[in-house]
Parts: C-alpha cells; structure tokens; sequence
C-alpha cells in the first residue's frame, strides 16, 4: 500500500465522496476525521458523512456473542457500499469482522491510537486497588478472560451501549469501575478519566483495537488510488497479522483471544492470547517474523497457539 501523505500525481480527483459510518459520537469523530484528510487531499471534492444505525447499535441488553457478534457494527455499511449510497466506509478495525463478505475489501487502514485498555473509575485508582466483589463492567470477553485470571475476587458484569452510555452508567453507580478501550476516550477528548492504562502485558488488546478500518464496494477500483494515501503502512502490517492469527483460530467477539502487534525495523512481534471465559485457562505466546509476511506470522502464532491445546479450549466454547 502506498503510504505516501500525497496522492500520486495521476489520481484524479473525485467530485464527490460519500463516507458512511455509525452515528455514535466516537464513530462520526472517526468519519471527520477521514472526512478532513480527504478534504485536505482533495480540495476540489465534495465530502459528506452518511450516519447510519446498525442491528448492533439498536440491540443494547444482550452481550454481542449472543447476538451474532460484531459484524452486526457493519453490515448496514456495507448495504450503503453495495447500493452506491456511499463510497467508503469507515470503521474501528477491532468491529470488522475477520472475513469479509465477498464483494468488499478493506482498502487503508489509518494509523493506530493508543491500543491498551483502559481503567475508568471514580473511586478507584487501579484494578489493583478495588476490593473482593467489586463489580467491574465490560463487554468483551477477551477483556473478562483477563480479568478473572489476575483478579478473581472481582465480578465482572456486562457492559453495553456507546462511550458516553457506558460512563453514565458508570456515573450512576452501577459499577465500582469499567474497562473501555483507550483510543476512544482519547479521540473524544476524554482522556482524563482514564485513571490507569492497562499495559498490554497485563490485557493484551483487541485484534486491530485503536486502528480506523477503511472498507469499499471490490469493484470500485477508482477509489483505491484516492485512499492510499491515509493507508499507514506500519498500522496495516500489525492489524494484517494480529488478523491473520484470529482468522486462523476463528475468531470473533463469541471468543476470548485477543492479539497485538508492533513492528521492529524489517520485523513484527505479536503477542497473542486464547482463554477459557472464566480465565482459569490461559494461553499465551510470542513471534516475530519479517514485516512483508505479517499475514503468515500471524497464522504461524496460531498454531504455536494450537499446539499448546488452543483448539481444545476453543472447542469447549
């Protein structure tokens, strides 16, 4: 992918561009956010933001494993892509689901915000500091499969709904803290109640947490050459292997795994994890391989993964 800050001379401009995207407030900053580097690159072109409510925004009482998991973030998307209502989709890459339907392609990935976790609390300092029974809210089971592991007398109770739901509840006391991934409280200007950074040793994160996903209609190859310029070429390595090594252990929000990559010169190291919900299982391993084979290196951490009895936890799922 082109990672250049320009466009190459010989993309022409588009007239106008259509950007769809969810309607709650961190996804729109992700939309602006596109929209402006667009419109930097493209001074000429028209571009608009298309909001949309999807099956995943409207069901808030059930966890997301239950309900089909989080492609339900994107396929409304996706029908804006397919009926030529919008050009590009934008996404957090942590809801993109690991194989695409066929007829879509992801065509940038932008560059990474912090990717740990985050503690959010207004009475506690760190999990380290909360007392036995205190309740702790998330959604994702990769973040609870952790969590148990290191503190078991915590309880941990589901937590949905956009950013801004999750700290009202918060607010109101439902829970003693929350855990909610750090981009999103840092792109929203909300950094300040984040009251510890969970290392990524401590909660390895979401596979593509903290990177924006751009995804297109496959048989708009116009549009590739208009994004390769907001491509991140070191984002993109890390994101391709973490998803490499989750497709490989089939993996979706129904599973507790998680993975993280960092480059390394001509090198990645990815980290990745499988776990029982409970976390009383617990598998963790380490490669690293060369950046140009990130898909692979994430596939070859799956099967260290699967060697160490991965796939019997997965099949007791």
């Amino acid at each position: 992918m082109n990672n250049s800050a320009n466009p190459t001379p010989n993309t022409p401009a588009p007239k106008k561009l259509v950007i769809a995207s969810r309607e709650s407030a961190l996804a729109m900053w992700q939309a602006r956010h596109i929209q402006s580097r667009l419109q930097a690159l493209y001074p000429e072109t028209e571009v608009t933001i298309l909001g949309m409510t999807t099956t995943g925004d409207q069901i808030l009482d059930t966890p997301l494993a239950k309900v089909g998991g989080k492609g339900l973030f994107v396929k409304e998307l996706e029908t804006a892509l397919a009926d030529g209502r919008a050009d590009l989709a934008v996404h957090s890459m942590k809801d993109v689901p690991m194989n695409l339907p066929e007829g879509f392609v992801l065509a940038a990935t932008g560059e990474r915000e912090d990717a740990r976790d985050a503690f959010v609390s207004n009475d506690f300092a760190s999990l380290e500091d909360l007392p036995a029974g205190s309740i702790v809210g998330t959604s994702s089971l990769r973040r609870q499969s952790q969590l148990q592991a290191r503190f078991p007398h915590l309880k941990i109770e589901s937590l949905r709904g956009n950013l801004q739901t999750r700290l009202r509840k918060l607010d109101e006391g439902q829970y003693a803290a929350i855990i909610l991934a750090a981009a999103g409280l840092i792109r929203l200007e909300l950094g300040s109640r984040i009251r510890q950074f969970i290392t990524p040793e401590q909660s390895i994160p979401a596979v593509g947490q903290g990177a924006l996903g751009i995804e297109i209609n496959a048989s708009r190859t116009d549009m590739v050459a208009v994004l390769a310029p907001l491509n991140h070429a070191d984002t993109q390595v890390c994101v391709e292997a973490e998803r490499g090594m989750s497709r490989t252990l089939a993996g979706s929000c129904t599973v507790p795994l998680g993975a993280y990559a960092v480059c390394e010169g001509d090198n990645i190291r990815i980290t990745g994890f499988v776990a029982s919900v409970d976390g009383t299982q617990m598998l963790v391993e380490t490669a690293t391989g060369n950046r140009n084979e990130a898909e692979a290196l994430g596939r070859k951490l799956a099967s260290q993964l699967i060697a160490q009895g991965a796939d019997k936890i997965l099949a007791a799922l």
